[in-house]
């Protein structure tokens, strides 16, 4: 019987899972996790009003319900908890799914005023995270500033021109829903610093900026002019060229004076965050122009936008983890085909998959074929992992060491809360925003 832990039950840690048990009928996963709730990004990521996207809960679930995958939760890896040395002894095999769980920073003056914010944070809060709080991002805002035109990006900005009748059918904790239905931000500016052909967020992601109510979406047809892409779209991938072809059509659309509006830039690069009274109160760009190679070079002319809230989404990036190898220049494990590599050597019985394994990229279903990667090279080294004896059950050795992990029965604890939470509220699902509830409602025995 071959024994392997997987560390973070995000996709790529499901996948993982999925795969091994899969593959092998001989093999038993654990899938552990920091929290006490499963499915990674998948919960504290996607944004609130994306049910269809969310909905791949459903998937995940199956797989952690499966009679060979166990979901251990609130298992801190790592300082203050099970050192990885330690799981290593208790498992064949240990595969890290442990995403990337910071933001890049822009690296500008005035980028940590009071008022600038990673997106991360932002999102974090509006959908429950337990490590996040309530830090006033709202407050005294009139005009958002969000630099960067990835999908997060579109989430943030369309997050923060929702009103209370679209939030509410949504699982936004209570505080988070009430705070953004009284926002007076009324103009939010999505801004990049290349052109439109070149942005990263999907066609469908953008159109839905197009559908919020009482909201103009406001784009300047001579900026888009400056991407000879926008110009001629007709040698660009079909993605980028409908992206092109729906702003396109708001160039072309006079606004109707709605009370909020949606400013969509281009080529403007980050320079400087300006401050008044010591918060943020606007950014400073420069315009940039195309290079003829693929980027931008600046012009040496700049523009300032009024901005109360700034918040920066322009990547993630990975985190060490003690006792792991880390690359810093990538953000990634070093690894070969997801085999852990410690001074270039594999790593007997260590694996990586997701974002962790290769950075940052992808669309969720990307991890599949990552995880199968790396679940196919585990099970090659299974014959020289399982010489190691280890215990029938690492769960007793788990708990000696400290950690009290949350069960499946658990999470369903907490689903329940959350169900109720919601009647009570007159809405439906509502998340559980805190570390405190969430394990009150995980030790709450079935009913």
């Amino acid at each position: 019987m071959l024994r392997v832990a997987v560390v973070g039950s995000g996709p790529s840690g499901c996948y993982t899972a999925q795969s091994l048990v899969q593959l092998d009928p001989d093999v038993r996963v654990d899938v552990l996790d920091r929290l006490p709730c499963p499915y990674g990004l998948v919960r504290y990521g996607v944004a609130p009003d994306h049910e269809k996207i969310k909905s791949l809960q459903n998937n995940l679930r199956a797989i952690l319900e499966h009679d060979r995958v166990r979901f251990l939760g609130g298992v801190q890896i790592g300082p203050g908890g099970v050192a990885v040395t330690r799981l290593r002894e208790l498992y064949h095999a240990v595969v890290y799914c442990l995403g990337a769980a910071t933001d890049r920073h822009l690296g500008i003056p005035g980028e940590d005023l009071p008022g600038s914010w990673s997106a991360t944070r932002f999102v974090s809060w509006y959908s429950a995270h337990p490590d996040a709080v309530d830090a006033g991002f709202l407050r005294d805002a009139r005009s958002a500033v969000v630099i960067g035109v990835g999908n997060v990006a579109v989430d943030v900005t369309r997050m923060l021109a929702r009103g209370l009748a679209e939030l509410t059918p949504t699982d936004m904790p209570h505080a988070a829903l009430t705070t953004l239905a009284d926002s007076k931000v009324t103009e939010i500016h999505m801004v990049g610093r290349r052109g439109p052909s070149q942005a990263r967020f999907t066609t469908k992601e953008l159109r839905e900026l197009g559908t919020l109510p009482e909201t103009d979406v406001v784009v300047d047809p001579a900026e888009l002019a400056l991407d000879p892409g926008y110009t001629d779209p007709s040698a660009l991938p079909a993605p980028q060229r409908r992206n092109v072809e729906v702003l396109r059509g708001w160039a072309e659309t006079p606004s109707t004076g709605a009370p909020r509006r949606i400013h969509l830039r281009f080529f403007l690069r980050p320079a400087e965050l300006l401050p008044d009274r010591g918060h943020v109160a606007a950014a400073r760009f420069e315009r940039t122009a195309p290079d003829g190679r693929g980027g931008v070079s600046g012009t040496g002319r700049h523009e300032v936008i009024e901005g109360q809230l700034v918040l920066r989404s322009v990547g993630y990036r990975g985190v060490p983890l003690e006792g792991l190898p880390f690359d810093p220049a990538t953000g990634t494990v070093p690894n070969r085909s997801g085999r852990v590599l410690r001074e270039g050597v594999v790593a007997p019985g260590e694996y990586v998959a997701g974002w962790i394994k290769r950075g940052p990229t992808g669309v969720i279903g990307t991890n599949r074929p990552c995880a199968k990667e790396t679940a196919t090279c585990l099970l090659a080294d299974a014959p020289v992992l399982t010489r190691r004896a280890v215990a029938d059950d690492p769960l007793p050795a788990l708990r000696a060491a400290g950690t009290d992990p949350v069960a499946w029965r658990g999470w369903q604890s907490i689903e329940r809360a959350e169900a109720e939470l919601g009647a009570s509220l007159g809405r439906g699902v509502v998340k559980l925003p805190d570390w405190d509830s969430l394990l009150t409602a995980a030790r709450t025995e079935a009913r």
